[in-house]
């Protein structure tokens, strides 16, 4: 208050104006000689603000027709009317941010915004690459790049077009993705990068937007990827890229005919052991074994705990989706796995299983399933897909143990594979 109070009336105009009084740490350009900004932000991160202002502050002058550091401007989107309704004219965009005695004008007919001090910024589609030859700018914004179709081709235009001035640079505001155009921007010497999640910015945003998306994607690659801004990429050789467990994800679960709990225990206990994996998973068995459709309810994995401890969960998990059968790992606890469930349950129905081969090898025809569009994901499994997407034909590549990806291998084998090849070879079998 005291500071209000102690505020002139043209001050207090001004005021909603200056940026840097309001802004985040992540919507400020960083110090330093780069060439590129990116800003990768959850949805709602204010990352279009931010380009909005970059631009304000580099075409105005101190005075209305005083000329900024900055005379020529690219605006790239997806396309032409995302410049305009986001980048120009959105409640973020150019004109909403610009006080009335610096307002530009926005001439349609030319795609052009011409400030009062003569400076211009030009739209421009990334579905047209060649529409940057040509023309050449000192500055260009530009917004959701990991959108764009044609991502590679439009940057490289546009860094052809960025020669003017003493230090052309571009600012780029995007929602991130696994994408050639983001991936490689991102390794360059001369690129800084601010991150911010969508909940950076929750003064600005609606509580319940908040918090019916975190209820309903926490956990989940999508929420890491669209709220965290992080860039979610594949090791070189996954046997799950995130493009399949994106696909594998469902809202809702059919009557299933089947449903198991499985387990692959820690062999030792406290902060620094394995985690003892634990993944509930059912399958609708209607038809030939190729019509069968496996389904991830849960990962109920637990860390630090004694062997009584991993029971227990295992069992509660059991009882909490009405599950049939548990499967255990039991290479590390041989006959103390058994005894240490039965001690918690005594009749439970209980599976022992061996592993014969390493786990790729175990973990490679269960990601077969994956490719044949036969698993679904149907709750908050991002610690269980962040393993499997570091999971190759040559190993694990994360540390520690795939104690989770040991445990779905073991579900899904005991759900689709192992009863699989009985309904072919049923004599087989039998012998």
């Amino acid at each position: 208050m005291r500071f209000l109070n102690e505020t002139g009336d043209g001050a207090l105009c001004a005021l909603p104006y200056l940026f840097e009084f309001w802004a985040l740490p992540h919507q400020l350009p960083p110090e330093g000689d780069w060439r590129a900004w990116v800003i990768l932000g959850g949805r709602g991160a204010g990352k279009t603000r931010a380009g909005a202002e970059w631009v304000r502050g580099l075409v105005e002058g101190p005075r209305p027709m005083d000329p900024g550091r900055a005379r020529s401007v690219a605006l790239v989107g997806e396309t032409y009317d995302q410049v305009r309704d986001v980048m120009i004219k959105g409640p973020s965009g150019i004109l909403e941010c610009s006080p009335p005695d610096r307002r530009p004008d926005w001439k349609a007919s030319e795609r052009r915004l011409i400030w009062p001090n003569g400076a211009t910024a030009q739209a421009f589609s990334a579905h047209d690459p060649d529409g940057l030859r040509g023309p050449q700018f000192d500055a260009a914004w530009a917004d959701e790049l990991a959108k764009w179709t044609k991502g590679v081709e439009t940057l490289d235009m546009l860094q052809f077009a960025l020669r003017l001035g003493e230090r052309p640079r571009l600012c780029v505001t995007t929602t991130p993705r696994n994408v050639p155009v983001l991936v490689e921007l991102l390794e360059l010497p001369s690129t800084v990068v601010s991150h911010a999640p969508t909940e950076a910015n929750r003064a600005n945003l609606a509580a319940s937007f908040l918090e019916e998306v975190r209820s309903r994607y926490a956990g989940s690659r999508l929420a890491r990827q669209e709220l965290d801004g992080v860039v979610l990429t594949d090791i070189e050789g996954t046997l799950w890229p995130g493009a399949l467990l994106e696909a594998a994800r469902c809202d809702q679960v059919p009557p299933l005919d089947r449903m198991v709990v499985a387990l692959d225990p820690a062999v030792s206990a406290g902060p620094e052991a394995d985690a003892c994996g634990i993944v509930v998973a059912g399958a609708r068995m209607q038809g030939p074994p190729q019509d069968w459709c496996a389904y991830v309810l849960a990962d109920r994995t637990v860390q630090g705990v004694s062997p009584h401890g991993w029971a227990q969960a295992a069992v509660a998990a059991m009882d909490a989706f009405g599950a049939e059968r548990l499967v255990a790992e039991v290479n590390q606890g041989g006959q103390l796995v058994q005894e240490v469930i039965r001690q918690v349950d005594a009749f439970v129905p209980f599976t022992a299983v061996h592993a014969a081969r390493g786990k790729a090898a175990r973990a490679e025809p269960v990601a077969a399933l994956y490719e044949q569009g036969r698993v679904r994901h149907v709750d908050k499994l991002g610690a269980l897909e962040d393993q499997m997407g570091r999971m190759t034909l040559h190993g694990y590549e994360g540390k520690g143990s795939p104690d989770r990806v040991d445990a779905l291998v073991w579900a899904l084998h005991e759900l689709m594979i192992a009863p699989a090849a009985q309904y072919r070879f049923p004599r087989a079998r039998m012998a």
